[in-house]
């Protein structure tokens, strides 16, 4: 049949099929979960013709990952990937391999058990990411290293045969240290006693349990993600060094691997939990243009030193501890606008960087080259008009805004016209943003 005739191109892992087998199964416990005492109703009127029906989910199931599967395939040309998918309406996806910002390999915990990994595309100007599910390990690996040759400009001929750029490892952070960085946070603690103590108090009030369930499972959920899916997602992180960026490696269940192509990093934030400081323990944030770093993690945690010696392969020139040095605090009338916490305020430039810090408990001082500036402009409410106050804020290209808050009107319109020319001679003198180059 022309309609199933199977398009040209490399295929995908046999075990894809299964991927796509359980969506309709998926749906069916889905609602018996939403609605359990209809379904429990529909199972006591069961008939044998209706038996059969719902048994009948199974092979269709089957059917459709299996023809799913067989509609997919992806080629890799002198310039584009293309990857054609659909069973009734067709897709087909044209990749320019010069567009292409991230290429990471995720291996989720059952597709580590059966030898396959996909890959995630991140490519410029779209936010939705194309992913190849499933390849074999080693296919999915080597396809990576062929695209990045490619993208970096090496002859079709030798891309294939180029093999996966070396990489040095810089970090690998400790079990021990990641666990103990987790239980000082305040957050974790914080969820904890109100996912104890509010539904406790909500079943006391109103007498009955379905409202206090109703809360208690939001605010474990908010425990789990902040305590123990932390600790699964940054298990043993690595960051090393290669030719095509920065990788970075973790996950204890799902084994995730991520690269930051050298020039994407648009800023960068540190952050400084209260009870981290006395421990000298910082966390390193990124905003990545296009998106590919996945959370925009660089370091989970790890000591000023060790993160002072990352950023400077990441952003050569880069000097946190001269960017702090340079911040200087907000007007003292600054606290009948923001009381408490203007002192957490501060602001200032280095010849690489504008700096900007906020936060008391949780400070995070916030980096952005004066290179990957794309606009500046100030702003006032009217509060801030009243006591001679104003907000700049800096505008980078991963759609993110650095703002350094309650400046003297007077030194927050000299920083905008100095920023601006700033990014002029800063984006002149710019590394290039191609890989392995």
């Amino acid at each position: 049949m022309a309609l199933l005739q199977r398009p040209e191109g490399r295929r995908l892992h046999p075990v894809t099929p299964w991927r796509r087998a359980w969506a309709p199964l998926a749906a069916l416990f889905a609602f018996a979960a939403q609605d359990p005492e209809r379904a429990r109703q529909g199972v006591e009127s069961l008939t044998a013709g209706r038996l059969l029906a719902v048994l009948a989910l199974l092979p269709a199931a089957a059917a459709y990952g299996f023809l799913s599967w067989w509609m997919t395939s992806y080629t890799v040309t002198e310039t584009e990937l293309r990857i054609r998918t659909g069973l009734l309406f067709r897709r087909v996806a044209h990749i320019r391999l010069d567009r292409l910002q991230a290429i990471d390999v995720g291996r989720p915990l059952l597709a580590r058990v059966v030898g396959v990994a996909k890959l995630k595309l991140d490519v410029v100007g779209t936010d939705k990411k194309d992913e190849l599910a499933f390849l074999g390990e080693r296919d999915a690996v080597a396809l990576r290293a062929e695209l990045l040759a490619r993208a970096a400009g090496i002859a079709p001929e030798a891309a294939a045969e180029a093999g996966e750029a070396p990489a040095r490892e810089l970090v690998r952070v400790g079990t021990r240290m990641l666990v103990v960085s987790l239980l000082l946070l305040g957050t974790v603690w914080g969820t904890l006693a109100a996912a104890l103590a509010v539904p406790w108090l909500i079943w006391w009030t109103s007498g009955s349990l379905w409202p206090a369930l109703a809360v208690a499972v939001p605010l474990l959920s908010g425990v789990w993600r902040s305590g123990v899916g932390r600790f699964l997602t940054e298990f043993d992180w690595v960051v090393a060094e290669s030719p095509d960026g920065i990788r970075l490696d973790h996950g204890l269940l799902d084994r995730a691997h991520a690269t930051v192509p050298p020039g994407r990093v648009q800023a960068v934030r540190i952050v400084e939990p209260w009870l981290w400081r006395r421990r000298g323990w910082v966390r390193v944030e990124l905003d990545v243009a296009a998106g590919g770093n996945e959370g925009g993690l660089l370091l989970p945690v790890a000591t000023r030193e060790t993160a002072r010696g990352v950023l400077a392969r990441v952003l050569p020139g880069l000097d946190p501890d001269e960017a702090a040095a340079s911040l200087v605090p907000v007007p003292r009338r600054a606290r009948w606008v923001v009381p408490l916490w203007w002192r957490g305020y501060g602001h200032g430039v280095t010849r690489t960087v504008f700096a900007s810090r906020k936060g008391l408990l949780c400070r995070t001082l916030s980096l952005v080259p004066h290179a990957k500036v794309q606009s500046v402009r100030l702003t006032q409410g009217p509060w801030e008009r009243a006591f001679g106050l104003a907000d700049i804020h800096v505008d980078h290209g991963a759609n993110g805004t650095v703002a350094a808050r309650l400046r003297a009107v007077g030194e927050a319109r000299a920083v905008v016209a100095a920023q601006a020319e700033r990014s002029r001679t800063g984006r002149r003198g710019a590394h290039p943003e191609r890989w392995l180059t």
